[in-house]
This record gives structure tokens, C-alpha cells and sequence, in this order.
């Protein structure tokens, strides 16, 4: 099942925010959207969720155009992971259940209750479950929101900047979450991200916003010190580093500076 974005054009008003976009997504894949702040990409995502509906284009779910189906068809195949979340005064247990909402009716049956017990059990949350949410840092309360969004059985995870606020360790924590949980289950996900180091790192394929358009799209050979510089504004090296391509502003990429294991030809310069 690939979700597919195809000719999308939005704006707020008269203020046109995203143009001709075209990108799509498979599962068993992560795809980071990346660009420069006010680049599109939080109202690209919600226009996935059809949180927004798009002047012109169309959102694909497989075959199914993502504006044809109701909210609770499109929560039962899309769970979208805010970059804010309000935590109310529930237990993890019960805000994790809140996810089964899109499949029940007036009444919580044993069998939601039993999928809730199966994903904490899976993601090692069991010390969290019944410890209240509004008292979590934020590393604890980000898995707890993704727990959430994945009780919902979704085909789709939509994650606006997951890694937003976090320390160091729970940024790579939270991603190695992400991807574990993205392979356990065969899903599709697509995340807003600033860090590029970040991306390059967890995710498969990316997508480049500037100005509203995709500027490039495709695996990691897109990122490159000229498009970084064209979509940012910044001159940039890429270096190797633990076998990963590593991100480095142009102002500390001299040679003086090479990482310990560089050796001459790693860096990729303008």
C-alpha cells in the first residue's frame, strides 16, 4: 500500500503555501521531509491527514482518494503525531486506549484492552502504563503519544517533528522507536524534521520543500552540499562518519578540522 501525494496546491486565504507537490511513500519506509521553516512542510503533512483539504490535487491511500473517505475511515488508516501535545491527567494505559476511539463505539470491549496490553508489551512500555502522563518527560510522554497512534492499527504514521524538544539521547531514542516500530509493523511513515544529520541517520528517502515546491526528492544521494545550499541558504560539507554521511556547516568543514577517522577525499565540498 504506498500513500501518494499528486498535484497538491494549497493556501491559507490568498497566500499560497504549497505548488505542484508530488511525493509518495511505501511501507517498511521512513521518508523525512525536510526544508526551511515556513517551506510547507507541517500543512503538507496535514494535508495527508485531509486535516486540510488541498485547493487542487489529490491525496492517495492505495487506490482510495483520502477526500472520499469519512474521519473514522481515515483514522483507521492514518495516525497523525502532533509536534505539541497537551497531556491530560490520564494514566499512559488510558491515553494509549484513546487511540481505539476511531474503531469503538460508546462502549471500551475486552478485545481494545487486549490490543492496548499487546503494544505496551511490544514497546517495552509495561513501567509506564499506569503512571500519568502529565507527569512524563517528554522523551517518556513522546512513545506514549506514538503507543497512541499506533492502537489505531493505521497503514500510515504522520509524525510532525517527533524529535522537537528533546535532549540529544531521547532524539535518537525516539527515532530508533520510530524505526523499529515502522519495520515490527510494516507501515509507511512520513516526518517533518529540521535535523538533517537526524534524517540522514533514520530515515530512507526525503523530501526537500522550498518556497511551497519540492525542490528534490529521493534517497540519500539527494542530499548534496549544492542542494543544501540551495534549499537553505547555507554552505555545507558532507562528510563520512561511522559509515553515515554527516552534515557539517561550511565554516568548520575545513581540513584542520577532520574528524578522527576522516581521511583525505571524505569531504564533499561546493
Amino acid at each position: 500500500m504506498i500513500l501518494s501525494v499528486q498535484d497538491l496546491s494549497f493556501r491559507y486565504n490568498s497566500h499560497p503555501v504549497l505548488q505542484d507537490v508530488r511525493c509518495e511513500a511505501r511501507p517498511d519506509e521512513i521518508v523525512a521531509i525536510l526544508g526551511p521553516n515556513g517551506a510547507g512542510k507541517t500543512t503538507l503533512l496535514r494535508c495527508m491527514n485531509a486535516m486540510l483539504r488541498p485547493k487542487t490535487g489529490t491525496v492517495m491511500l492505495g487506490e482510495q482518494d483520502i477526500l472520499s473517505l469519512s474521519r473514522r475511515e481515515i483514522a483507521r488508516s492514518v495516525a497523525h503525531v502532533p509536534q505539541h501535545t497537551e497531556p491530560p491527567r490520564v494514566t499512559a494505559f488510558d491515553a494509549i486506549l484513546l487511540g481505539r476511539r476511531p474503531w469503538i463505539g460508546m462502549n471500551v470491549h475486552q478485545d481494545d484492552i487486549l490490543k492496548v496490553q499487546v503494544i505496551i508489551e511490544q514497546l517495552h512500555l509495561s513501567g509506564l502504563a499506569l503512571r500519568h502522563v502529565d507527569a512524563m518527560s517528554g522523551g517518556e510522554l513522546q512513545k506514549i503519544v506514538i503507543a497512541r497512534a499506533l492502537v489505531q492499527e493505521p497503514r500510515v504514521l504522520l509524525l510532525d517533528e517527533p524529535t522537537s524538544s528533546l535532549d540529544l539521547k531521547n532524539q535518537h531514542e525516539i527515532m530508533r522507536f520510530i524505526r523499529s516500530v515502522v519495520h515490527t509493523h510494516h507501515l509507511t511513515a512520513l516526518m517533518t524534521m529540521h535535523d538533517l544529520n537526524l534524517a540522514l541517520h533514520y530515515a530512507d528517502r526525503f523530501v526537500l520543500l522550498k518556497e511551497g515546491m519540492v525542490y528534490a526528492a529521493g534517497g540519500e544521494e539527494v542530499i548534496t552540499p549544492k542542494l543544501i545550499e540551495e534549499v537553505y541558504g547555507v554552505p555545507v560539507a558532507i562528510r563520512r562518519w561511522g559509515g553515515r554521511n554527516v552534515v557539517v556547516p561550511h565554516a568548520d568543514a575545513d581540513d584542520s578540522l577532520r574528524l578522527p577517522g576522516d581521511s583525505p577525499g571524505t569531504v564533499m565540498s561546493m
